[in-house]
């Protein structure tokens, strides 16, 4: 059997971790990353931030089957692989990598439960950034799995080009996307369009000013049939 693209997918998980680390696109409580190779799955091993300061070396990275059984790696399975087995195999092969990221800035719209709507060129193609519904009883069980799943269904289309993404409240983003480099900038572009939100509701009149321009971002994109590249 060919292994390289297990390799190359371990290869890049343990650089994307650190990637993310860096520009705060997550911090050590938290986040996962995963990448379908056929039918396999490799992820990022639980405790990869506050054990491994998210300094993993391929052969930290797990490789699982598609029912989440440890094949490789002698780290434990994170509590959320629930979420990215079921992403995975529900919108493979137009998603093929998935980040759950505690960006700084999004985490902020987790926490007030609010959506993201797209205020600059470059993430208007993702479209809202919504909020799924909370699953009670725990954010690390099926629930949570399901909600994230219906939160993106009819996003095929996005992954495919991209990447789409959904946020859960009060615990971080969830992005699917066509591979894990196309999620990771997916990931970033969302951060940087939460940061102008916040910090434009500060310069332009406490928001108001920025609707009108998010208001008219809309109206030129569509009358020109841009997607933001």
């Amino acid at each position: 059997m060919d292994n390289s693209g297990l390799i190359e997918a371990r290869t890049l998980i343990a650089q994307a971790g650190r990637i993310m680390l860096e520009r705060n696109l997550t911090d050590l409580a938290g986040g996962n990353i995963s990448i379908r190779v056929d039918d396999r799955i490799a992820m990022s091993p639980s405790y990869a931030g506050t054990r491994k300061f998210w300094q993993l070396q391929p052969e930290d990275v797990l490789v699982l089957d598609l029912k989440g059984n440890l094949l490789e790696g002698a780290g434990k399975i994170s509590r959320e692989a629930p979420t990215h087995l079921k992403l995975l195999n529900s919108f493979y092969p137009q998603g093929k990598a998935v980040i759950h990221a505690h960006a700084r800035n999004i985490m902020v719209f987790c926490a007030a439960v609010q959506p993201i709507p797209p205020v600059l060129e470059y993430t208007y193609k993702f479209g809202e950034i919504k909020q799924a519904e909370y699953a009670r009883g725990g954010v690390h069980n099926e629930k949570l799995a399901e909600n994230v799943y219906q939160a993106l269904k009819g996003q095929e289309e996005r992954m495919a080009n991209q990447a789409a993404a959904v946020m859960v409240p009060w615990h971080g983003l969830f992005a699917i996307g066509r591979d894990l480099n196309a999620t990771l900038d997916a990931v970033e572009r969302i951060e940087v369009n939460a940061y102008s939100i916040l910090m434009g509701k500060i310069l332009l009149n406490e928001g108001e000013l920025l609707d009108i321009s998010r208001q008219e971002l809309a109206e030129r994109m569509k009358s020109s049939g841009g997607s933001g590249e």
